[in-house]
């Protein structure tokens, strides 16, 4: 079985990438579950927000799971009716992870398929411990140019006021982008990670395909299923995807351009990592790498 998880900052096609691959007919996905963001918590801190402590509670301290990823799984078995009649969820860590993966090997194995797509964003900040848990896992790293990240973000904050995940403005979400730019670079050189740019996979959209799927191990000549075979998002609670889930590519669109200000955009190219260097070091294997392992861990 093939775990794959696709990663990278929110707002950088995560889902029009996931929504591409799930029209292949050996790929099991679903709606982002969330499921190591729930199990491991510290969000925030992870993120390098400003004020943001790490917190262990007592139960991590035990090894106990958190009960926001006991009912991860619990959605998770309701959403797949293939896994009814399986025992009680597990109370530790270790336990509700093997499990988290046994349910999705499980479905993917009852619907004939020979790979699993988990795509969360927010998953890039919890590689450490899903690689110690799957070691075998994959990692497509999806990334948008940084100004163009802020700009959609802006843009879903306007459209969707009680939206919390788009809150916090441009300072915070560049600080984001800076530190998502910095996981990318220090798995750069592992071979088990891909990096899909999305300027490039929509000026040549077959080539970066044959390329994921060589990574992945699919063959890229099936003919693919329809974009709506599968569930990719719920539209009512995140209508902002409406546009990727089709996995379709259209005419590329630099968003900052239009919504944002000479002054602002100046601002922006101070304040962001630079994104030709950074494709440059994804594409050489990562030669900063240790460098950015570093900055990473002030």
């Amino acid at each position: 079985m093939q775990r794959i998880f696709i990663v990278g900052c929110p707002r950088s096609g995560t889902t029009l990438v996931q929504a591409m691959l799930a029209r292949h007919p050996a790929v099991l996905t679903l709606p982002e579950t969330a499921f190591f963001e729930h199990l491991y918590g510290n969000l925030e801190w992870r993120w390098g927000d400003s004020g943001a402590r790490q917190r262990r509670r007592l139960r991590q301290r035990l090894g106990l799971a958190h009960q926001q990823a006991r009912a991860t799984l619990g959605r998770l078995r309701r959403q797949l009716p293939s896994l009814r009649g399986l025992p009680y969820w597990p109370l530790r860590t270790a336990s509700c992870a093997r499990r988290f993966i046994g349910l999705l090997d499980a479905s993917a194995r009852a619907e004939g398929r020979t790979a699993w797509i988990e795509k969360t964003p927010c998953h890039l900040l919890y590689i450490p411990e899903i690689e110690q848990h799957l070691p075998d896992a994959h990692f497509v790293h999806v990334i948008r140019h940084g100004e163009d990240v802020l700009a959609s973000i802006t843009d879903a904050s306007l459209r969707y006021e009680d939206q919390a995940a788009f809150s916090g403005g441009l300072a915070k979400w560049s600080r984001r982008w800076n530190r998502a730019a910095m996981i990318h670079g220090m798995h750069a050189a592992s071979p088990r990670h891909h990096f899909v740019f999305l300027d490039d996979l929509v000026r040549d959209t077959q080539r970066e395909w044959r390329s994921l799927c060589a990574f992945l191990g699919l063959d890229p000549r099936v003919e693919l299923e329809s974009s709506r075979v599968q569930s990719i998002a719920d539209l009512h609670e995140e209508p902002w995807k409406h546009e990727a889930v089709s996995g379709q590519l259209g005419r590329p669109r630099r968003k900052a351009e239009n919504l944002f200000g000479p002054q602002t955009r100046e601002w922006l190219l101070r304040q962001l990592t630079p994104y030709e260097e950074l494709r440059r070091e994804c594409r050489n294997g990562g030669r900063h790498a240790e460098a950015a392992v570093r900055q990473l861990r002030r």
